[in-house]
């Protein structure tokens, strides 16, 4: 069966996140958007912890299941900061089978610093060590390097990042099985990079809104919902993934946010990588850092094939010229919701003809098709900003 997840999100634990996010929202709204499995996140957080315990209960198999039965994994993101011929700042996903094993864990991140300030703590363990202390309390412990593009934290960012999976992980390298692509890049970026590597796409939630929560998925092909059969599809790359289109992420061009400046890599190369406007140095994006270290312009012979698309708010509120969470954008996705089981339905399933028949305006229907056909024209983000959606200007010709 093909079960869509999305494994990386947080709790109202972590910075930068809702307030109103619990695990009841997290499910609500996994199901409006047609989310199948998620992770936990935060889970070594002693008051989300609490939560997890309360709300959620493990079966045999090391699934979470709430008590209308919607499942989880154990899951949580932790931030490496240390020192490696320069200063290195990376982000990891973990996976855990079981309660057991979190606690293992938990214990050990505790008697490296602390895990009560924020769901994302940041620890000063070099990754190789960090891999190898994890990979000894269990084998079945998934460590999945996160957006892995992202200037700032990514394990290929340009600020602080690595050139390579083994300059990161060392003798450890062989443990890891797959990296997230993160919304500024897409699987056929990370081609490109020539990493014996699989690779996973997952949200990074931090509110529970249809257009955060399954932005970007992993779509499983397993036998049996099973932690073991999750890790095997990850590791044996029986999977497909959703990814938003790499300019909608808010770190695919160069620039610098507080000047209002964006530019693509041959521009900045140009210019020096110095911003026009203050004189200063610009972030530089995954689209420059993508060619600094592409190896190959070959697909790898094991690629799979994958969606690109933006949440379906995003179509409406252009549509309707207005914003994500307007009353005028809600009306219509849920009037939308109404007439068919999920969004992803919507997104991946459902013909001109069939949303035509629901009485779906049709330039919105068209938009909706376009954005399946990943031809909708985009305004790249850049230096935490995200990209915009322009209206296509020969939409009309093209159906």
């Amino acid at each position: 069966m093909e079960i869509i997840s999305d494994l990386h999100i947080h709790s109202k634990h972590s910075r930068a996140t809702s307030k109103n996010l619990s695990i009841e929202n997290l499910e609500k709204y996994a199901k409006i958007k047609g989310v199948q499995l998620l992770g936990t996140g935060d889970f070594q957080h002693p008051i989300y912890r609490k939560e997890i315990d309360q709300d959620l209960i493990e079966d045999q198999h090391g699934i979470l299941r709430t008590k209308t039965n919607f499942p989880f994994i154990w899951s949580t993101e932790i931030s490496l900061m240390y020192k490696q011929d320069k200063r290195r700042a990376i982000h990891l996903v973990i996976f855990s089978p079981n309660k057991e094993t979190t606690d293992k864990i938990t214990n050990y991140l505790k008697s490296k610093g602390r895990v009560d300030y924020d769901g994302r703590p940041i620890f000063g363990i070099p990754a190789p060590q960090f891999v190898k202390d994890l990979k000894e309390i269990s084998n079945l412990i998934e460590i999945i390097p996160a957006h892995c593009m992202t200037s700032w934290f990514g394990l290929f960012g340009s600020k602080s990042g690595f050139d390579s999976l083994k300059e990161c992980f060392l003798d450890q390298t062989h443990h890891i099985y797959a990296i997230e692509s993160g919304m500024s890049a897409d699987p056929e970026m990370l081609w490109k990079l020539n990493e014996k590597v699989n690779i996973v796409s997952f949200s990074d939630l931090h509110s529970f809104w249809p257009w955060r929560i399954g932005r970007e998925s992993t779509i499983l092909n397993i036998e049996e919902l099973t932690y073991k059969n999750i890790i095997k599809a990850i590791r044996s790359n029986n999977l497909t993934t959703i990814e938003t289109p790499p300019a909608y992420g808010k770190y695919h061009y160069d620039g610098h946010r507080n000047c209002n400046f964006s530019c693509p890599p041959e521009e900045t190369r140009n210019i020096k990588g110095i911003c026009p406007k203050c004189s200063k140095p610009l972030t530089i994006g995954v689209d420059y850092r993508v060619e600094q270290l592409t190896k190959t312009t070959d697909k790898p012979q094991n690629a799979n094939s994958y969606h690109s698309l933006v949440p379906l708010h995003e179509l409406i509120a252009l549509h309707l010229s207005s914003s994500l969470n307007s009353q005028k954008t809600w009306t219509i996705y849920n009037s939308i919701l109404a007439n068919f089981q999920n969004e992803f339905q919507v997104l991946l399933h459902a013909t001109k003809e069939d949303l035509l028949k629901k009485e779906i305006p049709e330039k919105l229907a068209e938009l909706i098709i376009l954005n399946r056909q990943n031809k909708l024209e985009l305004i790249p983000g850049y230096d935490g900003e995200y990209g915009k959606i322009l209206p296509p200007k020969t939409q009309s010709t093209l159906f």
